[in-house]
C-alpha cells in the first residue's frame, strides 16, 4: 500500500508522452505524422486508461486505510523561504482522478470518430491530452503554488480548445472571452494566495489549516484581511466554476468541438473552482462571512443558470446554462458546510451532464449531413423535432441523462440533489425555496430540450445546395455581435416569425421549415431538379458504433452511481460507500462522520422535491410537446389564455420571461455598456493623452533645443571680447534677479 501512494506521482505525467510526441512528429516529420494521424488515438486512450487503474486503485486505498498521504520534496530553499513540490493524496484527490480518467477515456473514444473528418484531429488530441495531465496535475498538487501553476495551464488548455476553430470569429472571440473573463479570478486567486503566505508563511496544505486555525482562535490576526485573502482565493473559484457574476465565459464557450463540451465545460474543468472551495473548505469553515458569502452566490448562480436556459435555442448553450445552475447547487453545499452533499452531486452530475453533451454532439453530427457545417443550424432546437424515429439510441440515452439531471429517482442526480435541498431547509427556508422552485425549473427546460428536439415532426427537410449563402443566429456578445451582411433571411428566425405576424416566443410551436414551398417526402435521399436547382432530401441518422458506445458505457452511470451515496444500516449506525471515502476529509472539518440518516424525513422531503420535478415534466410536456397534426402548428398558449381577461397580463409576463432568458438577463449587454465600452474610451483617452501631452512635450523639447541652438550658432563671431560681453551681461541680470528674489520674498 505504501508503494501504491509512493508512486502516485506519476499520475498526471502518464498521458505527458503522447501530446509531447504529437508536437515533435508535426515538427520534424508532418507528413508522416499526418498520414497515420488515426493511429495516435489508441495511445492516448491507453496511458489514460493505466492512470483510471491506477486511481481505483487509489480509491479503493482510501476505502479500506482511510487515511492521508502526502509527499514533497524541496524545490528551493533560501534562507527563510522553502519551496516544495509534491503529490497530496486524499478523498478529494482521489475522486476528482477517476472523475477525470473516466470521463476523458469515452470523450477520447467518442472523439475519435466525431473529429476523424477535421484537418486538426492530431492538434485535438495534443490539446485534450495535455488538458487531462494538467487536471491530473491540479488534482494531485500538494501546495498552493503547485496549483495555481495547474490551474492556469488549465485555463491555457480551455483557451485553446474553446478556440480550436478559430478562423470562425465568434470562435476567437469565445476564446478570448473565456481568457479575459477567468483572468479576473486568477489575479484574485494569485493575490490570495500570496497574502496567505504573508499570514502563515506556508503554502503546504496541511501546515496551512493548522497554522490558520490557530491564528483565528487565538485571534493573533486581522480578521478584515483574512477575509480579503479568504474572497480573493473564491473569487478564482467563481470564475473557473462560471459562478456569478463571471458566469459570462461559459455559453460562449461552446462554440468549441462538442467532445470538449463534455469533458472540460460539463465534467472536470468547471469543476475545478468546486474543488478549490472543497479543498480549502478548512479554512474558510472557520470565517462565516465567507461561508455566506460562498452559499449566497450559489443561490444566486442557481437560480440565474436555470431562467436562462429557459429560451435558448441552442442545444448546447441550454445545457451549458444547466451545468451552471447545478454547480451553483454544488457551491451552495459547500457555502452551507454540506461537504459530502456536494462532491456527491459532483460526481452526479459529472457524468450524467457528459452523457447530455456527448447526446448533442451525436445529435449535432446527424445535423450537419442535413444542412452542412453550420452551428447556427446544426445545434439550433427550433430546427429540429422528430429526431426520435432516427436516432433512437441517443434518443434513450439523452432521455435517460435528463431524467437524471430532473431528479427523477432512483437516478443518480436524485440522491445528491435532494441531499442538498434536504440541507438547504435547515440552513436557510429561503435558500430552500429557491433551490426547490429551481429543482423544478430544471425539469422544465430539461424536458423542454428533449421535447424540442426527439418530439414532434422534423422541421428540416430541405438544404438548398444552388450556391447562396444563408445568415446564421447571431448571438450577443460583450466582444460585439456580428451583423447580417443583408437582411434576406432564409434561415433567419426573427423573420420567420414576424412573416405571420408572432413575437418569439418559447412556448411556440411552429414548424420553420429552410424551404416552405418544398413538398414533404418520406424518402431517405433523393434528388431534384426544378428549373436547373439542385435540392437534396436528407433525414438524420444514428451515430457511428465509437460514438454510441461512449454514450452507452455512460449511460450505465446515471443508473447506478447513485448507489454511492445511499446510506445503509449496520452495527447502530448509517454506512454508505462515500461517507466512509469521505471520513479523512470530514474529520478534518471537525464533523460526525457517522451520522444518523432518518429515511423517514427524506422520503417525505424528497417527495415534495420529486413532485416539482415531476410538476415541470409536466408543464413542459404540456407547451411543447405537439397536439395532432392538425393542431401541429397552433400556439398552445393561445388555446388556454385566449380572449382570456388577463390575457395581456399574460403575454407580457411570457414576454419578459422571455426576453430575460433570450438576452441572457442583459448581463452581456451591461458589461458591453459598463466595462467593453467604458474601457474602450478609457483607452482612447490615454493614447490621446500618449499622442498629445507625452509625445508632444518631448517632441517640443526637441524641436525647441533645435531652434535654440540654430539661434545661438548665429550670435557666435569668434570673438574673445563679445564672448565676455555676452557673459557679463548674463551674470548681471542672474545677480539682480537673486537681490530682487532674496530681498522681497
Amino acid at each position: 500500500m505504501e508503494h501504491t501512494y509512493q508512486y502516485s506521482w506519476i499520475i498526471p505525467f502518464v498521458p505527458l508522452p503522447v501530446p509531447m510526441l504529437i508536437g515533435v512528429g508535426l515538427l520534424l516529420f508532418p507528413t508522416a505524422t499526418k498520414n497515420i494521424r488515426r493511429m495516435w488515438a489508441f495511445p492516448n486512450i491507453f496511458l489514460l486508461s493505466i492512470v483510471m487503474i491506477f486511481s481505483v486503485d487509489l480509491a479503493i486505498h482510501q476505502i479500506h486505510s482511510s487515511c492521508i498521504y502526502q509527499y514533497v520534496w524541496s524545490w528551493t530553499i533560501n534562507n527563510d523561504f522553502s519551496l516544495e513540490f509534491g503529490h497530496f493524496i486524499d478523498p478529494l484527490t482521489s475522486i476528482m482522478s477517476v472523475l477525470i480518467t473516466t470521463v476523458g477515456i469515452l470523450v477520447l473514444i467518442y472523439s475519435d470518430n466525431y473529429m476523424s473528418h477535421d484537418q486538426g484531429y492530431l492538434r485535438f488530441f495534443a490539446y485534450m491530452t495535455f488538458f487531462n495531465t494538467s487536471m491530473l496535475g491540479l488534482v494531485t498538487s500538494s501546495n498552493l503554488i503547485q496549483i495555481y501553476i495547474f490551474w492556469e495551464l488549465v485555463g491555457m488548455c480551455s483557451y485553446l480548445l474553446i478556440g480550436f476553430w478559430s478562423t470562425r470569429p465568434i470562435a476567437a472571440s469565445a476564446c478570448q472571452k473565456a481568457f479575459v473573463t477567468n483572468r479576473v479570478g486568477d489575479f484574485g486567486l494569485l493575490l490570495g494566495i500570496l497574502g496567505l503566505y504573508w499570514i502563515t508563511g506556508s503554502f503546504e496544505f496541511r501546515d496551512l489549516f493548522e497554522i490558520f486555525n490557530n491564528l483565528i482562535y487565538n485571534n493573533e490576526v486581522n480578521l478584515l484581511f483574512v477575509t480579503l485573502c479568504a474572497f480573493l482565493l473564491f473569487a478564482g473559484a467563481v470564475a473557473k466554476s462560471a459562478q456569478f457574476p463571471l458566469h459570462v465565459w461559459l455559453p460562449d464557450a461552446m462554440e468549441g468541438p462538442t467532445p470538449i463540451s463534455a469533458l472540460i465545460h460539463a465534467a472536470t474543468m468547471v469543476a475545478a473552482g468546486i474543488f478549490l472551495v472543497a479543498r480549502l473548505l478548512p479554512l474558510f469553515i472557520v470565517i462565516p462571512y465567507i461561508m455566506n458569502l460562498i452559499s449566497l452566490i450559489g443561490i444566486i448562480t442557481v437560480l440565474l443558470g436555470a431562467t436562462l436556459a429557459l429560451a435558448q435555442k441552442d442545444i448546447k448553450r441550454s445545457l451549458a446554462y444547466s451545468t451552471m445552475s447545478q454547480l451553483g447547487y454544488m457551491m451552495l453545499a459547500l457555502g452551507m458546510g454540506s461537504y459530502r452533499a456536494a462532491l456527491f452531486h459532483l460526481i452526479t452530475h459529472a457524468y450524467s451532464k457528459a452523457l447530455l453533451f456527448l447526446g448533442s454532439g451525436s445529435i449535432i453530427h446527424s445535423m450537419e449531413a442535413i444542412v452542412g457545417y453550420s452551428p447556427d443550424k446544426s445545434q439550433n432546437m427550433v430546427l429540429m423535432g422528430g429526431l426520435r424515429k432516427h436516432v433512437p439510441i441517443t434518443k434513450t440515452a439523452f432521455l435517460l441523462g435528463t431524467l437524471s439531471l430532473c431528479g427523477i429517482p432512483p437516478l443518480a442526480c436524485f440522491w445528491s440533489k435532494d441531499e442538498i435541498l434536504n440541507d438547504s431547509w435547515l440552513y436557510s427556508p429561503i435558500f430552500a425555496i429557491i433551490a426547490c422552485f429551481t429543482a423544478g425549473l430544471t425539469a422544465f427546460y430539461m424536458f423542454r430540450i428533449y421535447l424540442l428536439t426527439f418530439e414532434g415532426h422534423f422541421n428540416i427537410r430541405f438544404q438548398n445546395y444552388s450556391g447562396k449563402k444563408s445568415n446564421s443566429f447571431y448571438s450577443i456578445s460583450i466582444w460585439g455581435k456580428e451583423e447580417p451582411k443583408s437582411i434576406k433571411t432564409e434561415f433567419s428566425l426573427f423573420a420567420l416569425l414576424t412573416m405571420n405576424n408572432e413575437r418569439p416566443s418559447f412556448f411556440s410551436k411552429n414548424t420553420f421549415r429552410i424551404d416552405i414551398d418544398s413538398k414533404v417526402t418520406k424518402m431517405p435521399f433523393i434528388t431534384i431538379f426544378p428549373f436547373g436547382t439542385t435540392k437534396t432530401v436528407f433525414y438524420p441518422h444514428e451515430s457511428d458504433s465509437t460514438m454510441l458506445f461512449s454514450m452507452l458505457v455512460l449511460v450505465l452511470f446515471p443508473l447506478f452511481v447513485g448507489t454511492i451515496g445511499i446510506p445503509f444500516h449496520q452495527e447502530g449506525m448509517d454506512l454508505d460507500l462515500l461517507s466512509i471515502l469521505l471520513t479523512p476529509s470530514i474529520n478534518l472539518l471537525h464533523e460526525n462522520s457517522n451520522y444518523f440518516f432518518d429515511w423517514y424525513e427524506f422520503l417525505t422531503n424528497s417527495t415534495f422535491s420529486v413532485s416539482i420535478a415531476y410538476f415541470g415534466i409536466v408543464l413542459a410536456s404540456f407547451l411543447y410537446k405537439p397536439f395532432y397534426s392538425s393542431f401541429q402548428n397552433w400556439n398552445i398558449l393561445n388555446l388556454v389564455t385566449k380572449r382570456g381577461t388577463n390575457e395581456i397580463l399574460w403575454d407580457k409576463i411570457i414576454n419578459f420571461i422571455y426576453d430575460w432568458s433570450y438576452n441572457r438577463a442583459y448581463i452581456d449587454t451591461f458589461y458591453a455598456i459598463s466595462l467593453t465600452e467604458k474601457l474602450r474610451e478609457l483607452a482612447q483617452l490615454t493614447h490621446l493623452l500618449d499622442r498629445r501631452v507625452i509625445d508632444g512635450i518631448t517632441n517640443g523639447v526637441g524641436i525647441a533645443s533645435f531652434f535654440v541652438g540654430e539661434s545661438i550658432k548665429y550670435v557666435g563671431g569668434s570673438r574673445i571680447s563679445s564672448y565676455l560681453l555676452l557673459y557679463l551681461f548674463y551674470v548681471v541680470i542672474f545677480f539682480f534677479i537673486c537681490y530682487f528674489f532674496f530681498n522681497y520674498f
